[in-house]
Protein backbone atom coordinates (compact mmCIF):
# COMPACT_ATOMS: atom_id res chain seq x y z
CA UNK A 1 0.00 0.00 0.00
CA UNK A 2 2.47 2.29 0.47
CA UNK A 3 4.23 2.00 -2.81
CA UNK A 4 0.59 2.70 -4.46
CA UNK A 5 0.03 5.82 -2.03
CA UNK A 6 3.81 6.94 -3.04
CA UNK A 7 3.25 6.25 -6.84
CA UNK A 8 -0.41 8.52 -6.28
CA UNK A 9 1.11 11.73 -4.38
CA UNK A 10 4.00 11.04 -7.98
CA UNK A 11 1.42 10.71 -10.67
CA UNK A 12 -1.02 13.38 -9.32
CA UNK A 13 1.57 16.35 -8.86
CA UNK A 14 3.18 15.68 -12.11
CA UNK A 15 -0.33 16.03 -13.99
CA UNK A 16 -0.96 18.58 -11.99
CA UNK A 17 1.96 20.64 -12.73
CA UNK A 18 0.93 19.72 -16.42
CA UNK A 19 -2.19 20.92 -16.73
CA UNK A 20 -3.07 24.42 -18.79
CA UNK A 21 -6.47 25.04 -17.84
CA UNK A 22 -9.13 25.14 -14.63
CA UNK A 23 -11.14 22.56 -16.32
CA UNK A 24 -8.00 20.55 -16.85
CA UNK A 25 -6.94 20.88 -13.23
CA UNK A 26 -10.10 19.96 -11.72
CA UNK A 27 -10.41 16.85 -13.96
CA UNK A 28 -6.88 15.80 -12.38
CA UNK A 29 -8.48 16.59 -8.70
CA UNK A 30 -11.71 14.66 -9.53
CA UNK A 31 -9.22 11.62 -10.90
CA UNK A 32 -7.00 11.22 -7.54
CA UNK A 33 -9.54 13.25 -4.83
CA UNK A 34 -12.66 12.51 -5.90
CA UNK A 35 -15.21 10.12 -4.34
CA UNK A 36 -14.47 7.86 -7.04
CA UNK A 37 -10.75 9.27 -7.37
CA UNK A 38 -7.66 6.81 -6.55
CA UNK A 39 -6.56 7.81 -3.86
CA UNK A 40 -10.67 6.91 -2.30
CA UNK A 41 -10.02 3.73 -3.59
CA UNK A 42 -6.64 2.65 -1.78
CA UNK A 43 -8.23 4.08 1.58
CA UNK A 44 -10.76 1.73 1.42
CA UNK A 45 -8.56 -1.21 1.42
CA UNK A 46 -7.34 -0.01 5.27
CA UNK A 47 -9.63 -2.82 6.87
CA UNK A 48 -7.35 -5.25 5.32
CA UNK A 49 -3.89 -3.84 6.99
CA UNK A 50 -3.01 -5.31 10.65
CA UNK A 51 -3.78 -3.13 13.66
CA UNK A 52 0.11 -2.01 13.75
CA UNK A 53 0.45 -1.19 10.51
CA UNK A 54 -3.19 1.11 9.98
CA UNK A 55 -1.94 4.11 11.70
CA UNK A 56 1.32 4.20 9.51
CA UNK A 57 -0.79 3.89 7.00
CA UNK A 58 -2.94 6.32 7.99
CA UNK A 59 -0.72 8.96 8.07
CA UNK A 60 0.66 8.28 4.68
CA UNK A 61 -2.33 8.44 3.30
CA UNK A 62 -3.60 11.88 4.74
CA UNK A 63 0.29 13.33 3.83
CA UNK A 64 -0.44 12.27 0.65
CA UNK A 65 -4.08 14.03 0.50
CA UNK A 66 -2.35 16.84 1.63
CA UNK A 67 0.23 17.43 -0.93
CA UNK A 68 -2.07 16.93 -3.43
CA UNK A 69 -4.51 19.56 -2.24
CA UNK A 70 -1.57 21.88 -1.98
CA UNK A 71 -0.31 21.50 -5.35
CA UNK A 72 -3.74 21.79 -6.62
CA UNK A 73 -4.70 24.61 -5.42
CA UNK A 74 -0.90 26.33 -5.82
CA UNK A 75 -1.51 25.40 -9.49
CA UNK A 76 -5.02 27.00 -9.60
CA UNK A 77 -3.45 30.16 -8.15
CA UNK A 78 -1.11 29.73 -10.97
CA UNK A 79 -3.42 29.24 -13.80
CA UNK A 80 -5.66 32.25 -12.63
CA UNK A 81 -3.08 34.71 -12.74
CA UNK A 82 -1.65 33.29 -16.28
CA UNK A 83 -5.43 33.86 -17.44
CA UNK A 84 -5.72 37.39 -15.50
CA UNK A 85 -2.01 38.51 -17.79
CA UNK A 86 -3.66 37.22 -21.08
CA UNK A 87 -6.57 38.72 -20.44
CA UNK A 88 -4.57 42.09 -19.56
CA UNK A 89 -2.53 41.84 -22.77
CA UNK A 90 -5.21 41.08 -25.06
CA UNK A 91 -7.61 43.90 -23.23
CA UNK A 92 -4.75 46.82 -23.56
CA UNK A 93 -5.69 49.89 -24.33
CA UNK A 94 -2.69 51.72 -26.24
CA UNK A 95 -2.89 55.45 -24.93
CA UNK A 96 -0.79 56.76 -27.43
CA UNK A 97 -3.65 56.06 -30.05
CA UNK A 98 -5.47 59.16 -31.10
CA UNK A 99 -8.86 58.55 -30.06
CA UNK A 100 -12.33 58.67 -31.99
CA UNK A 101 -12.87 62.08 -32.63
CA UNK A 102 -16.98 63.26 -31.63
CA UNK A 103 -18.34 65.71 -33.59
CA UNK A 104 -20.23 68.32 -31.99
CA UNK A 105 -23.99 69.16 -32.86
CA UNK A 106 -25.04 72.28 -34.01
CA UNK A 107 -28.60 74.09 -34.68
CA UNK A 108 -30.89 72.98 -37.24
CA UNK A 109 -30.50 75.79 -40.11
CA UNK A 110 -34.76 76.30 -39.57
CA UNK A 111 -34.12 77.30 -35.57
CA UNK A 112 -31.01 79.24 -36.70
CA UNK A 113 -33.22 81.16 -38.45
CA UNK A 114 -35.65 80.99 -35.87
CA UNK A 115 -33.51 82.64 -33.58
CA UNK A 116 -32.84 85.23 -35.63
CA UNK A 117 -36.01 86.16 -36.08
CA UNK A 118 -36.65 86.08 -32.34
CA UNK A 119 -33.94 88.77 -31.84
CA UNK A 120 -35.01 91.57 -34.30
CA UNK A 121 -38.39 91.28 -33.21
CA UNK A 122 -37.09 91.69 -29.40
CA UNK A 123 -35.33 94.54 -30.67
CA UNK A 124 -38.03 95.95 -31.73
CA UNK A 125 -39.72 96.02 -28.55
CA UNK A 126 -41.88 92.63 -29.68
CA UNK A 127 -42.83 89.85 -26.93
CA UNK A 128 -42.55 86.41 -27.60
CA UNK A 129 -45.49 84.19 -26.79
CA UNK A 130 -46.61 80.36 -27.09
CA UNK A 131 -49.88 78.84 -27.36
CA UNK A 132 -51.35 75.30 -27.68
CA UNK A 133 -50.76 72.96 -30.51
CA UNK A 134 -54.08 71.49 -30.32
CA UNK A 135 -56.72 74.69 -30.50
CA UNK A 136 -60.69 75.14 -30.42
CA UNK A 137 -62.26 76.23 -33.46
CA UNK A 138 -63.07 78.75 -31.81
CA UNK A 139 -60.02 80.76 -31.84
CA UNK A 140 -58.92 78.99 -34.62
CA UNK A 141 -62.01 80.43 -36.94
CA UNK A 142 -64.59 81.89 -35.20
CA UNK A 143 -63.16 84.44 -33.23
CA UNK A 144 -60.72 85.39 -36.34
CA UNK A 145 -63.62 85.87 -37.94
CA UNK A 146 -63.67 82.85 -40.27
CA UNK A 147 -67.51 81.85 -41.28
CA UNK A 148 -68.81 78.16 -40.93
CA UNK A 149 -68.71 77.94 -44.75
CA UNK A 150 -65.22 79.29 -45.06
CA UNK A 151 -62.73 76.41 -46.78
CA UNK A 152 -60.23 76.73 -44.42
CA UNK A 153 -62.75 74.71 -42.00
CA UNK A 154 -63.39 72.16 -44.31
CA UNK A 155 -62.19 68.36 -42.93
CA UNK A 156 -60.44 68.08 -46.21
CA UNK A 157 -58.54 70.82 -45.16
CA UNK A 158 -58.22 70.41 -41.72
CA UNK A 159 -56.78 67.73 -39.11
CA UNK A 160 -60.01 67.53 -36.78
CA UNK A 161 -59.63 65.49 -33.97
CA UNK A 162 -63.40 65.75 -33.01
CA UNK A 163 -66.49 64.46 -34.60
CA UNK A 164 -68.40 67.88 -34.31
CA UNK A 165 -65.48 69.86 -35.56
CA UNK A 166 -64.46 71.79 -32.47
CA UNK A 167 -61.31 70.52 -31.42
CA UNK A 168 -58.21 70.49 -33.84
CA UNK A 169 -54.50 70.69 -34.46
CA UNK A 170 -54.58 73.87 -35.30
CA UNK A 171 -54.14 75.41 -39.17
CA UNK A 172 -52.21 78.63 -38.09
CA UNK A 173 -50.71 80.58 -35.26
CA UNK A 174 -53.27 83.25 -35.64
CA UNK A 175 -55.38 81.88 -32.37
CA UNK A 176 -52.51 83.10 -30.24
CA UNK A 177 -53.84 86.87 -31.59
CA UNK A 178 -56.84 86.28 -29.82
CA UNK A 179 -55.43 84.80 -26.69
CA UNK A 180 -53.11 87.58 -26.55
CA UNK A 181 -55.46 90.01 -26.88
CA UNK A 182 -57.58 88.77 -24.36
CA UNK A 183 -54.82 87.78 -21.62
CA UNK A 184 -52.93 91.46 -21.94
CA UNK A 185 -55.17 93.63 -23.69
CA UNK A 186 -53.85 96.41 -25.43
CA UNK A 187 -51.27 98.54 -26.20
CA UNK A 188 -49.58 94.73 -27.11
CA UNK A 189 -46.87 94.11 -29.89
CA UNK A 190 -46.11 90.34 -29.74
CA UNK A 191 -44.86 87.40 -31.98
CA UNK A 192 -45.35 83.91 -31.32
CA UNK A 193 -43.67 80.92 -33.13
CA UNK A 194 -44.90 77.44 -33.36
CA UNK A 195 -45.87 73.99 -35.21
CA UNK A 196 -48.88 74.21 -37.18
CA UNK A 197 -51.15 71.78 -39.25
CA UNK A 198 -52.78 71.55 -42.74
CA UNK A 199 -53.90 68.63 -44.87
CA UNK A 200 -51.38 70.05 -47.94
CA UNK A 201 -49.44 67.64 -50.19
CA UNK A 202 -45.68 67.38 -49.87
CA UNK A 203 -43.58 69.11 -52.34
CA UNK A 204 -40.85 71.46 -52.78
CA UNK A 205 -42.29 74.36 -50.79
CA UNK A 206 -45.82 72.43 -49.01
CA UNK A 207 -45.81 70.22 -46.15
CA UNK A 208 -48.76 68.63 -43.75
CA UNK A 209 -46.72 70.14 -40.83
CA UNK A 210 -44.79 73.25 -41.03
CA UNK A 211 -43.58 76.23 -38.45
CA UNK A 212 -45.37 79.89 -38.56
CA UNK A 213 -44.36 83.16 -36.69
CA UNK A 214 -47.48 85.09 -35.57
CA UNK A 215 -47.08 88.68 -35.14
CA UNK A 216 -49.30 91.33 -33.78
CA UNK A 217 -49.46 95.13 -32.94
CA UNK A 218 -52.77 97.02 -31.47
CA UNK A 219 -52.28 100.36 -30.24
CA UNK A 220 -53.48 103.76 -31.14
CA UNK A 221 -52.59 104.84 -34.83
CA UNK A 222 -51.50 101.90 -36.08
CA UNK A 223 -51.90 102.34 -39.85
CA UNK A 224 -50.89 100.19 -43.14
CA UNK A 225 -47.60 101.91 -43.27
CA UNK A 226 -46.25 100.63 -39.95
CA UNK A 227 -47.43 97.41 -41.44
CA UNK A 228 -45.12 97.45 -44.22
CA UNK A 229 -41.92 98.83 -42.87
CA UNK A 230 -41.72 96.61 -40.35
CA UNK A 231 -42.21 93.91 -42.73
CA UNK A 232 -39.77 95.16 -44.77
CA UNK A 233 -37.18 95.60 -42.28
CA UNK A 234 -37.72 92.36 -40.88
CA UNK A 235 -37.19 90.77 -44.14
CA UNK A 236 -34.28 92.95 -45.34
CA UNK A 237 -32.22 92.42 -42.01
CA UNK A 238 -32.46 88.38 -42.80
CA UNK A 239 -31.81 88.37 -46.42
CA UNK A 240 -29.65 91.51 -46.45
CA UNK A 241 -30.60 95.19 -47.11
CA UNK A 242 -31.48 94.79 -51.41
CA UNK A 243 -34.01 92.31 -50.75
CA UNK A 244 -36.77 92.96 -53.17
CA UNK A 245 -40.69 92.46 -51.77
CA UNK A 246 -43.86 92.06 -53.49
CA UNK A 247 -47.16 93.03 -51.39
CA UNK A 248 -50.01 92.01 -53.05
CA UNK A 249 -53.86 92.12 -52.30
CA UNK A 250 -55.24 89.23 -50.73
CA UNK A 251 -58.06 88.18 -48.33
CA UNK A 252 -58.15 86.88 -44.91
CA UNK A 253 -60.94 86.93 -42.77
CA UNK A 254 -59.28 88.57 -39.25
CA UNK A 255 -57.79 91.38 -41.69
CA UNK A 256 -58.94 93.94 -43.75
CA UNK A 257 -57.15 95.00 -45.50
CA UNK A 258 -54.92 92.10 -46.36
CA UNK A 259 -52.07 91.48 -48.07
CA UNK A 260 -49.29 88.70 -49.46
CA UNK A 261 -45.64 89.68 -48.87
CA UNK A 262 -42.94 87.73 -51.47
CA UNK A 263 -39.74 87.65 -52.10
CA UNK A 264 -37.82 87.47 -55.03
CA UNK A 265 -36.56 84.25 -55.78
CA UNK A 266 -33.31 83.81 -54.50
CA UNK A 267 -32.87 80.56 -56.49
CA UNK A 268 -33.39 82.49 -59.94
CA UNK A 269 -33.25 85.76 -59.16
CA UNK A 270 -36.63 86.56 -60.68
CA UNK A 271 -36.45 84.55 -63.56
CA UNK A 272 -38.33 81.77 -62.77
CA UNK A 273 -37.27 78.50 -61.41
CA UNK A 274 -38.56 75.04 -60.29
CA UNK A 275 -38.18 76.71 -56.56
CA UNK A 276 -40.83 79.62 -57.57
CA UNK A 277 -42.91 77.44 -59.63
CA UNK A 278 -42.05 79.73 -62.49
CA UNK A 279 -42.80 83.18 -60.98
CA UNK A 280 -39.97 84.55 -59.94
CA UNK A 281 -41.09 84.66 -56.37
CA UNK A 282 -41.80 83.03 -53.12
CA UNK A 283 -44.39 83.92 -51.09
CA UNK A 284 -43.55 84.14 -46.91
CA UNK A 285 -46.17 85.57 -45.28
CA UNK A 286 -49.57 87.00 -45.31
CA UNK A 287 -50.62 90.13 -43.23
CA UNK A 288 -53.01 92.87 -43.14
CA UNK A 289 -54.86 95.73 -40.47
CA UNK A 290 -56.53 93.86 -37.59
CA UNK A 291 -60.74 93.90 -39.19
CA UNK A 292 -62.73 95.49 -36.88
CA UNK A 293 -64.89 92.46 -35.50
CA UNK A 294 -61.45 90.96 -34.15
CA UNK A 295 -60.37 93.60 -32.13
CA UNK A 296 -64.51 93.99 -30.87
CA UNK A 297 -64.92 90.09 -30.21
CA UNK A 298 -61.45 90.57 -27.32
CA UNK A 299 -63.25 93.84 -26.02
CA UNK A 300 -60.98 96.18 -27.91
CA UNK A 301 -62.77 99.40 -29.81
CA UNK A 302 -61.72 99.75 -33.16
CA UNK A 303 -62.59 103.14 -32.78
CA UNK A 304 -59.92 104.07 -30.77
CA UNK A 305 -57.02 100.75 -31.61
CA UNK A 306 -55.83 99.83 -34.50
CA UNK A 307 -53.47 97.14 -35.23
CA UNK A 308 -51.81 95.06 -37.87
CA UNK A 309 -51.20 90.98 -37.69
CA UNK A 310 -49.14 88.53 -39.76
CA UNK A 311 -48.08 85.00 -40.16
CA UNK A 312 -44.77 84.00 -41.43
CA UNK A 313 -43.70 80.51 -43.05
CA UNK A 314 -40.78 79.64 -40.88
CA UNK A 315 -39.38 76.85 -43.39
CA UNK A 316 -39.59 79.16 -46.06
CA UNK A 317 -37.43 81.82 -44.76
CA UNK A 318 -34.86 79.41 -43.67
CA UNK A 319 -34.79 78.27 -47.84
CA UNK A 320 -34.35 82.10 -48.85
CA UNK A 321 -31.77 82.53 -46.25
CA UNK A 322 -30.02 79.40 -46.93
CA UNK A 323 -30.39 78.66 -50.62
CA UNK A 324 -32.52 75.47 -49.95
CA UNK A 325 -34.15 74.73 -53.35
CA UNK A 326 -36.75 71.87 -52.01
CA UNK A 327 -38.83 72.05 -48.16
CA UNK A 328 -38.43 68.39 -47.86
CA UNK A 329 -34.97 68.55 -47.56
CA UNK A 330 -35.41 70.36 -44.07
CA UNK A 331 -37.47 67.38 -42.60
CA UNK A 332 -35.22 64.75 -43.58
CA UNK A 333 -32.03 64.76 -41.05
CA UNK A 334 -30.02 63.66 -43.68
CA UNK A 335 -26.77 64.60 -42.59
CA UNK A 336 -25.45 65.18 -45.77
CA UNK A 337 -27.45 67.88 -46.32
CA UNK A 338 -27.28 69.43 -42.38
CA UNK A 339 -23.80 69.50 -42.18
CA UNK A 340 -23.38 72.37 -44.79
CA UNK A 341 -24.74 74.35 -41.92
Amino acid sequence: MKEQLEAIRKSALDAGVETRTAVDLEAVRVRYLGKKGELTAVLKQMGKLSPEERPVMGQLANDVRAALEAAIESRSDALAQEAMAARLKAETVDVTIPGKKVEIGHKHPMYTVLDEIKEIFINMGFEVMDGPEIEQAEYNFTKLNAPENHPSRDWTDTFYLTEDSSILLRSQTSPMQIRAMETYGVPIRMISPGRVYRKDEVDATHSPMFHQIEGLVVDKGITMADLKGTLNAVIREIYGPNTKTRFRPHHFPFTEPSCEVDIQCHKCGGVGCPTCKGEGWIEVLGAGMVHPKVLRGCGIDPEVYSGFAFGMGLERLAMGQFKISDLRLIFENDMRFLSQF
